[in-house]
């Protein structure tokens, strides 16, 4: 569904070297800090941002040069809604009906009334809830076969959260081949969604792996600085200085339970593994 190879943006104070692909079918996360590179790439998927250098792919095609159908089978929800705030949806679902030939004007309003999304209110008075809502509701009402959303659960509660990442697991239930590329700097709620995660720092990619990998293989020792020094050290990925001693994290976790009962071995889950891999950098 989108391919990128060795693609290059070079601004001012920053950056961007990366190369990521999500397969049909499949849906990928990319997590790190604010700044990190995430909405930049989002912006050269779409098209927004012309590269300095490398190739990109949206379902088979330069996003620069979009066919109507292309764009039909991509849906997207930025920070920005993309609509005026002085429209109602009841305005947008007039739009909607113009701009996609098959966009789905009975679920887009059935989903309206269930997320408690009223038709008559400008968007300028719709809480930030109301808005993330909105902004996917649009992305999932007209079959898209793709779906680009950057931090779309960003300044939520946990219940709106998670009502908006149902909406994403409803979505890819209808059709197994669906793909969704989803940005966030809120790891959990990838955790659960994610059938990969790519890891961004300061416009690299730090790591690639899949989410049950992840969940499965990667766990963080709680090491004091004695036995630190005595352990050996080839599976360990990176390090954090603690109070006791060190925090480390490795991508073998049976291998150290194994063979060091003694040490304190955690599952690993990406917020760690952020605070680990991204904490002194």
């Amino acid at each position: 569904m989108i391919k990128i190879t060795n693609l290059q943006k070079n601004y001012k104070d920053f950056s961007l070297s990366i190369s990521l692909a999500v397969p049909a079918g499949t849906v990928t996360g990319l997590i790190g800090k604010n700044g990190a590179g995430k909405s930049t790439t989002i912006k050269a998927i779409l098209g927004l941002i012309k590269p300095d250098g490398g190739t990109i792919e949206v379902l088979g095609a330069d996003p620069r040069h979009f066919s109507s159908k292309d764009k039909e089978n991509l849906g997207v929800a930025l920070s920005d809604s993309g609509f005026s705030m002085m429209l109602s949806i009841k305005e947008i679902v007039k739009i909607l009906r113009k701009t996609y030939p098959e966009f789905d004007e009975k679920f887009f309003l059935e989903q309206c009334k269930e997320q408690g999304l009223p038709m008559d209110k400008d968007l300028k008075d719709f809480s930030t809830g109301m808005k993330a809502k909105l902004r996917v509701l649009v992305a999932i009402s007209h079959n898209a076969k793709l779906l680009v959303l950057d931090e779309p659960t960003s300044g939520l509660d946990v219940l709106a959260r998670n009502e908006l990442l149902d909406m994403l697991r409803n979505y890819l239930d209808q059709d197994n081949e669906r793909s969704i590329l989803i940005s966030s700097h809120i790891s959990s709620d990838l955790e659960g969604l994610c059938d990969d995660i790519y890891m961004i720092h300061k416009g690299q990619i730090l790591l690639h792996e899949d989410t049950d990998t992840i969940l499965g293989q990667y766990g963080i020792l709680k090491i004091g600085e004695d036995e630190f020094a005595k352990i050996d050290q080839q599976y360990l990925i990176a390090k954090r200085k603690e109070s006791f001693g060190y925090s480390c994290l490795t991508n073998e976790k049976q291998f150290y339970l194994d063979n060091y009962p003694n040490i304190v071995v955690e599952n690993g889950n990406l917020d760690d593994m952020i605070m680990i891999m991204l904490g002194g950098k």
